[in-house]
């Protein structure tokens, strides 16, 4: 849907209901009771923070219903929700019945945005999404251009397209939660990086995950950026319905083939936005120019690269924005060198997924497991890197499942078994760590689980890690 069309909806006396507060309801609502919309927002929670923030909306004249997030409220002409609502809720169940749409904060956005509004290049997949937008955002301004990267980032597309400053250009990112209620959504270029099982309670499936990842290319005028080394991200492609002369354009860590970008002697290059792609290549920057230059990380950046080349973006300036990004905490990040030992911290990689990545790109590994599963099994994940691990150390709720799954296809690799949950268990572990790793060695804390079990979130546990490292470090001194 275009922008004017967008733009020609009369807000006023409209009664729209905010689903949930927090990091988008607030905005939402905000920018709908500015319009002149009649807003309602309902929140499950009726916690002290949900008081503060629907005090600051009732300021404003939005109705604020707490504890009560399944009910529709009557009038209701438009439901707006929270992203992370899961789509069997009642409240839906009743929009439905009733014949009310429902769009989630991206899709409002999307239909809020101005004539003149910066197009979007948008990121998606199971795991890399915040690193490769940032990377993509980090080229976008070495390139001269004027954007942000937002969405799922944690920078509201609301803020983003509603603001006063102007962009060129944003860099996008979008979960799955989001692609759900964003119908629609059409980018300039959008990208699915890869496809592993997760958050199946909410999608319901496999098949709806990888549906609601898909909506992305939906609409494309330029590219459909996928994965070469990941077969179901092509098949999104195919499925999609997008504007005519939009091209597939892979990306591998291989030698690339015609409309692929690839790696070819430690050296990214782009045999899709060139002149002749059967016969040319173009030198975008050297693995080195990444960082870190662990595999995973080479994909992202080279999506990143795709992304900003579908956009016009010379080659110089991917070279310059992979050189002047910086990776965000807790990604593959080195903490410290002890003793020959050199500690690692992905208490990012929260699923299967990101940790079979993580351990790829190091050997020999001890290796921090642990966590809380989240419906995972873990017999891949451990046979695949069963040949890199000197060691593991189990903390966790769930660390049953590695351990048995370590038992079948590692039965020679010492395991330790961490049986506690109290503040110092991670100082522990990454002791236990020390005592197995010898000298040339990595110990990598990725976890392949979630963190609340624990850990407030995946960057507290981080820093449990990395505070244990340099108090290790010191002793050692």
């Amino acid at each position: 849907m275009g922008s004017k069309e967008v733009n020609d909806v009369d807000w006023r006396g409209k009664h729209v209901t905010v689903a949930g507060l927090g990091v988008s309801g607030v905005p939402a609502a905000r920018a709908l009771h500015e319009r002149g919309a009649l807003v309602t927002v309902v929140n499950d929670g009726d916690d002290e923070r949900s008081r503060a923030q629907a005090a600051e909306l009732e300021a404003l004249g939005v109705t604020v219903r707490l504890g009560d997030g399944d009910t529709l409220p009557e009038s209701t002409e438009l439901v707006v929700t929270a992203p992370g609502w899961k789509p069997g809720k009642p409240l839906f169940g009743a929009a439905a019945e009733a014949g009310v749409p429902v769009w989630g904060d991206v899709e409002l956005a999307w239909r809020l945005r101005g004539p003149d509004a910066a197009p979007w290049l948008a990121v998606t997949g199971t795991n890399g999404k915040t690193t490769t937008v940032r990377m993509l955002a980090s080229i976008l301004e070495a390139a001269g251009l004027r954007t942000a990267a937002v969405g799922n980032i944690g920078v509201s597309l609301l803020d983003a397209v509603l603001g006063d400053e102007t962009y060129d250009v944003l860099a996008v990112e979008l979960s799955s939660y989001q692609l759900h209620w964003a119908p629609s959504l059409r980018a300039h270029s959008g990208a699915v990086l890869n496809l592993a099982p997760d958050h199946l309670d909410w999608h319901g499936s496999m098949a709806g995950y990888a549906a609601d990842k898909g909506r992305i290319y939906e609409g494309n005028s330029v590219a459909c950026v996928y994965n070469a080394q990941d077969g179901a991200t092509e098949d999104l492609v195919r499925e999609a319905d997008v504007e005519e002369g939009c091209r597939a354009i892979g990306f591998t860590l291989g030698t690339p083939g015609p409309s692929q970008l690839g790696v070819v002697d430690g050296i990214l290059v782009d045999r899709a936005f060139v002149a002749n792609r059967q016969k040319q290549a173009q030198e975008l920057a050297e693995v080195g120019d990444v960082n870190p230059p662990a595999p995973h990380n080479i994909a992202n950046a080279l999506a990143a690269a795709a992304l900003a080349r579908a956009f016009g973006v010379e080659p110089a300036a991917v070279r310059d924005g992979l050189r002047a990004f910086r990776p965000d905490a807790h990604r593959i990040e080195h903490v410290a060198d002890v003793s020959g030992v050199s500690y690692v911290d992905d208490s990012k990689a929260t699923n299967t997924h990101a940790a079979e990545a993580s351990l790829a790109a190091y050997e020999p590994i001890v290796w921090i497991a642990g966590g809380l599963a989240k419906g995972a099994t873990f017999d891949e994940l451990v046979s695949g890197a069963a040949k890199r691990l000197r060691g593991v150390v189990l903390m966790g709720a769930d660390r049953a499942l590695i351990r048995e799954a370590l038992a079948r296809h590692a039965p020679e690799v010492p395991v330790v078994d961490l049986d506690r949950t109290d503040t110092g268990a991670m100082s522990a572990a990454v002791r236990e760590a020390a005592r197995l790793a010898r000298h040339g060695d990595t110990v990598l804390l990725a976890p392949a689980c979630a963190s609340m079990d624990m850990f407030v979130n995946y960057n507290k546990r981080g820093e449990a890690f990395a505070d244990a490292v340099r108090q290790l470090a010191d002793e050692s001194a």
